[in-house]
């Protein structure tokens, strides 16, 4: 299979890199960074440069863009795109960006397919990107009465033939609820506890806590800002219920009422653990 990627940052670059290790199928890419492009024929992570007006010639195309420039490249290369061929996204938001594509391109005969590869580092771009990044990750798919079965089917083939361990379906409405507490509140919540006053008094009281708590405060602020005003009221209503229940502690331990405490603690272990059950 011909595939070529746009946007080779830490997510494109580590798929191309994972392609590369584990199939058999040729890598193009094009992507605005000179230099990250001749980093990628350097490592011979990719076969060839490719502008946008090539794309006819590959199966599959990957998109590793930010939300909004996914929407408009798609958009704007409608007629570039192979017929009968497969478009994938790896945007973290998946209604904003099925919802503005894949009906144009079903019309203009282009398998199009919303996807979400469940890994991340807490760096950026092809310099960070690596070739193990995706083993044991779950790679999302979000079908719609739109999407063609038989690319979900190829599309479902080619993330365990890369490393993926599992392959999720959900819809795109399904996937952002979920994202909006899996994931898009660790990070709004591990921004917000490093701006305590304490945080430059940790050094010599800090262990493996504070830096799980921690580690994705640095994240990259131009992406995440897209992806959390993209997908607002699923987040906002995260960012209510942790405050609600941060509530109750605060109240407990203002009214010095430790029975109180006691079983607010005991039910967040109790949930935890079925939790871990559950994914067993």
């Amino acid at each position: 299979m011909k595939i070529a990627i746009v946007g080779l940052g830490l997510i494109g670059g580590s798929l191309a890199k994972a392609i590369k290790k584990n199939t058999e199928h040729s890598v193009y890419a094009l992507d605005i960074d000179r230099e990250t492009i001749t980093a990628a024929l350097s490592q011979e992570v990719i076969d060839g440069e490719i502008t946008a007006s090539e794309l006819s010639r590959f199966d599959m195309v990957i998109l590793g863009l930010y939300p909004e420039p996914t929407v408009k490249f798609c958009l704007d290369n409608i007629q570039s795109f192979k017929k009968g061929g497969v478009v994938i996204d790896t945007c973290g938001i998946k209604s904003a960006i099925v919802s503005q594509v894949e009906k144009p391109l079903k019309d203009a005969d282009v398998r199009f397919v919303g996807c979400h590869p469940m890994a991340g580092r807490e760096f950026s771009g092809f310099g960070y990107s690596i070739d193990n990044l995706f083993e044991r990750a779950s790679f999302i798919i979000t079908p719609t009465d739109d999407t063609a079965m038989s690319a979900v089917r190829e599309v479902s083939q080619f993330a365990y033939d890369i490393g993926f361990a599992k392959v999720v379906m959900a819809s795109p409405e399904e996937h952002d609820r979920v994202i909006a507490f899996t994931s898009q509140l660790a990070h709004i919540v591990s921004s917000a506890y490093v701006k305590s006053p304490s945080l430059f008094d940790q050094a010599g009281f800090s262990a493996g806590s504070f830096r799980d708590l921690t580690r994705v405060a640095k994240l990259n602020e131009d992406m995440w800002t897209s992806l959390f005003m993209l997908n607002r009221q699923p987040l906002i209503d995260e960012i209510s219920c942790i405050i609600d229940r941060l509530d109750e502690y605060r109240t407990a331990l203002e009214a010095q009422d430790s029975a109180r405490l006691h079983e607010l603690l005991k039910q967040g272990r109790i949930l935890k653990e079925k939790s871990n059950e559950s994914l067993k």
